[in-house]
């Protein structure tokens, strides 16, 4: 059963290179996911001779990983040598597998630095049409216990906001949601810039509220935070304050009152955070996967789901299994509980008396059978 069926890692065999593989385990591990490796190499020279070395040396090195990767029992793809220009074949070789996600190190950046992203990083973020993890040099991804999510109410702060559901949900961590509003400052006019900025503060509460609503927060360990100022040092200040160990948001957004994810914001943010972060545009990564026919193992994941608190996929897989078998209890008692967790009344009390009537049924059966049995 897979969450996130296709994660491409990029890597350039430099010192960080351990730590995005160490990681890009863990996450395949907890997501299921199949892990495909991609290193670029520059335009060949005139030597061929010196071509085909480099060229050997890098397969050598992708098969490394690659055999790493099949020891830890994760689902690998073809390892790909690509030559050009380094950001735009990361981008095309995540579009020639389908990949979900896109893996790569943040660049060798010190903290002493004032530009933490690197140059390359920076531009597949902004080329990738799918989520793109930078993961930080040192840093162990295996415990995440806090993560942040900001978000301006765009479709891309939502799909932002689901990945990060996602991944709090996997790994059982505390998820903080961010909305910044932009204050009003003192002016020529006459008008309280504190009332104004407590208005401010309770329309974004209210609109933040909303937005929430239309996501699947049900017993996810969260918080909700709105502040006022500088989106981008809100951003800083909320990852510090928080000691988040992942932030996931937008690369673009709305514009206006509320702007906040616009890229001239997330580009600031990804820059000097010092945490690793994920990055979304128009599309989530979740993608699940199930291949079997098997109705017990139909049943076995969607209750996985139910658990994990993936409910939407699960009712899903129930469905699924009650093609297999329409009668089978399980999964319309689960149905049923996943129902009436989401607060759907209506579907819950359906399947609440679908399973009542087929218990009936096979009841009546049983006694069909008895008495066939006693005049034989």
């Amino acid at each position: 059963m897979k969450l996130i069926k296709n994660i491409l890692v990029a890597v350039d065999f430099r010192a960080s290179t351990e730590n995005v593989v160490s990681n890009a385990i863990v996450f395949a591990k907890k997501f299921k996911s199949k892990l495909t490796l991609v290193h670029v190499l520059p335009e060949g020279s005139t030597n061929e001779k010196v071509d085909s070395l480099v060229r050997k040396a890098a397969e050598d090195e992708l098969e490394k990983i690659n055999q790493r990767f099949q020891q830890e029992e994760v689902q690998t793809g073809d390892p790909m040598i690509m030559f050009g220009n380094y950001s735009d074949r990361i981008v095309f070789a995540s579009k020639k597998i389908g990949a979900n996600l896109v893996i790569i190190g943040a660049g060798e950046k010190q903290k002493k630095d004032s530009v933490q992203l690197g140059t390359t990083a920076g531009r597949v973020m902004l080329q990738s049409k799918v989520p793109v993890f930078v993961i930080k040099s040192g840093q162990d991804l295996s415990q995440i216990k806090n993560i942040l999510c900001p978000v301006d109410f765009s479709d891309e702060s939502s799909n932002a906001l689901k990945n990060a559901i996602a991944i709090a949900r996997v790994f059982q961590a505390k998820l903080t949601v961010l909305s910044v509003y932009t204050e009003f400052k003192q002016t020529i006019t006459r008008i309280d810039p504190d009332e104004v900025n407590r208005q401010r503060k309770q329309d974004q509460e209210l609109e933040l509220k909303r937005f929430l609503d239309k996501h699947n927060l049900i017993d996810l360990d969260y918080s909700q935070e709105v502040a006022g100022g500088s989106p981008s040092q809100e951003i800083l200040k909320a990852i510090e304050a928080h000691q988040i160990d992942l932030l996931l948001m937008g690369t673009t957004g709305r514009s206006g009152i509320n702007k906040i994810l616009l890229g001239s914001v997330a580009e600031k943010v990804t820059r000097e955070v010092l945490s690793s972060f994920i990055t979304s545009k128009k599309e989530d990564f979740l993608e699940f996967e199930l291949i079997s026919k098997d109705l017990d193992e139909h049943f076995e994941a969607a209750e996985k789901l139910y658990e994990d608190g993936f409910y939407n996929l699960a009712i899903d897989l129930y469905h699924e299994a009650l093609e297999l078998n329409f009668t089978h209890l399980p999964s319309l008692r689960g149905l049923a509980r996943t129902y009436e967790k989401l607060g759907d009344e209506a579907n819950a009390n359906k399947y609440q008396n679908m399973t009542k009537q087929v218990l009936q049924q096979m009841k009546n059966y049983k006694i069909e059978e008895e008495v066939r049995r006693n005049m034989s």
